[in-house]
Formats: structure tokens, sequence, C-alpha cells
């Protein structure tokens, strides 16, 4: 399944992605630090591996001219017992280079990931963002998603 608009193509990534799924990576990681102080210098987020070769997996790429310019995941996972389903879709790795934002790639993302999931039978979806960011928020809410839980912390060291 390839989307084609305005020469951007959205398809499934493969493992000759990875270098760029890296560097990509860390473009999620600073684009989150201004949210979490606490995020170590180099982290890393994903099993690349993993999620380049599991069966209950998709990872998408958005491509212009032969650049990986957005990206994102969905993982097929179990679901706590006190729901009424038993799998659900978790979304991750959502990332769109800051010059090609406004254009709905990442819905365009978001919805393939969808699509794949949905022929698997799955049909509950989770992903989490950062509270003060915004634009995601609304990004998300776009696509139907709703506030489902709030996670608090607290650093007791200081």
């Amino acid at each position: 399944m390839t989307i084609l608009t305005k020469e951007i193509h959205v398809r499934a990534a493969t493992i000759k992605d990875k270098a760029s799924l890296l560097h990509l990576e860390q473009a999620v990681v600073e684009a989150e630090r201004p949210y979490n102080a606490q995020i170590k210098t180099a982290a890393h987020y994903y099993d690349l591996d993993d999620l380049l070769t599991n069966q209950n997996a998709q990872v998408v790429v958005a491509e212009h001219k032969d650049a990986i310019i957005a990206t994102g995941y969905v993982q097929i996972r179990q679901s706590k017992p006190s729901l009424t389903h038993s799998k659900h879709g978790y979304l991750g790795f959502m990332y769109v280079s800051p010059e090609f934002r406004g254009q709905a790639l990442n819905q365009k993302v978001i919805q393939y990931l969808m699509a794949w999931a949905e022929s698997k039978g799955i049909y509950d979806f989770y992903l989490d963002v950062y509270n003060d960011n915004q634009a995601a928020i609304n990004a998300y809410q776009k696509l139907g998603f709703e506030p489902s839980l709030l996670e608090m912390k607290v650093n007791t060291a200081k």
C-alpha cells in the first residue's frame, strides 16, 4: 500500500531504512526534550530491529524525493485484563520533519498504520503525548483521539 500526495509517498519501512530511522529517532528525542528535562543525552526510544521485523508491528515512512521526512509505527500489544479489548494498537515514533509540517502527513501516517492494524482485527489505539505538546494533541484530536490517562511524576532528589 502506497499513498501518493504532492510527490510524497507513504510506505512500509524496511530494514534498509534503519540508518535514516535512527537519525529521525534522535530528532524525536530533541523535539521532546523541552517537555521532559530528564531525557538522557543520545537516548534511544525504539527497538528498530524488532519493530522492522516483528509481524505484530508496522513501521511507516513518508518520503519526498527519496528522503524520509516522516515516520510512525503501530505495535499490536496485549491490553490490560480490565479492558473490553484483549489487544490494541500502540502508536509511536510519530515525527514529521519541520519543513513538511502542516501538510497532514502525521494524519496520513496514522491512517496507514491504523488500516494495517485493522486488517489484523485491531480497532482500539493508544499513544502517548506530552501534556504541554499542544500541537501534537491537536493533531491527534483531529483523528478522533481523546485524552484517556494522565501520567504524573515527581523527582524527590531535588
